[in-house]
């Protein structure tokens, strides 16, 4: 039996670095994960760490080819079991509940298999989370059948306390794993 495959996007919050982590526990736990990082994720953490951790080729743009005929995008979103956007930022959420498709990451969205499960785990500031916007983009991607795990409260990097921060990874990985789970029977 092969084993599951996961498309991780990473976008740009100082959260970024805990999807290293997120990639890390995934893989030791059998499954293939293929990071697709955002421009703004580039900011926070390079490719070379995913890549290492994965073992496999990290999608930072768009026009990313590897090998063969097939755009690399629309050969992982066909593969994908699983798509798993963490950290997601407000920008990201807006971007998938609107179908906007202008990086890898959103198009991968737009041309997810249709049996593959997504799970998103938001990471951004509080009021910015609360805001009706946001909220109304999670709604919208809750019907279209997206799971959210998170955010949760405590110590935000822009210094304010409250709602905002990434689910711990280890919580992550293990929703991610029971979704899995739960697709196979």
């Amino acid at each position: 039996m092969s084993k599951p495959n996961i498309v991780l996007g990473v976008t740009g919050s100082i959260a970024a670095y805990k999807a290293a982590d997120l990639t890390s526990q995934l893989a030791k736990a059998g499954c293939e994960v293929h990071v697709v990082m955002t421009a703004d994720a580039l900011k926070f953490i390079t490719p070379l760490a995913f890549k290492t951790l994965s073992r496999h080729p990290v999608v930072t743009d768009l026009y990313d080819e590897e090998e063969g005929w097939k755009p690399t995008h629309i050969q992982l979103a066909d593969e994908a079991d699983l798509l798993l956007i963490a950290p997601a930022t407000a920008n990201n959420l807006a971007k998938l509940a609107h179908g906007l498709a202008d990086d890898a990451l959103t198009c991968i969205a737009l041309a997810l298999n249709p049996k593959a499960k997504t799970l998103i785990a938001p990471a951004m500031n509080g009021k910015m989370w609360l805001h009706a916007a946001t909220q109304q983009n999670v709604a919208t991607l809750k019907a279209r059948g997206a799971e959210f795990i998170g955010p949760e409260e405590g110590m935000l990097s822009c210094g304010y306390e409250g709602v905002g921060r990434l689910w711990p990874a280890e919580q992550i990985a293990e929703r991610a794993l029971k979704l899995l789970a739960a697709r196979k029977r």
